[in-house]
């Protein structure tokens, strides 16, 4: 899965020169850094879909995923957790799914 490929390279960029890897520079750069790019390709992503504009929505969330991945990178989660926790949730009807999630 391209995910997953592209995942060992983001990750493997960790420790990369963050002069010629813009990855590396994410990582540099630290948590709050990364997890605010994540939310400005969130929103690009939105104002897409809300302009109905395709092909900005499939480059957007191009970008939205990367950045998602250097999040998880930086947090040491791996796909493979993330896959687990949406096959656990799969036939389940995400009303029913968000009502047995402990209360906050």
């Amino acid at each position: 899965m391209i995910l997953d490929r592209l995942f060992e390279t983001v990750a493997a960029r960790k420790t990369a020169d963050p002069t010629v890897s813009y990855t590396a520079k994410l990582f540099s750069r630290g948590r709050a850094r990364i997890a605010q790019k994540v939310g400005e390709e969130a929103v690009e992503t939105v104002i897409a879909a809300a302009a109905n504009d395709t092909a900005h929505i499939i480059t957007e969330s191009a970008d939205l995923l990367y950045h998602l991945l250097v999040l998880w990178a930086d947090a040491d989660i791996r796909p493979e957790q993330v896959w687990q926790t949406l096959e656990s949730r799969e036939g389940i009807s995400g009303i029913a799914e968000k009502n047995s999630r402990p209360k906050e």
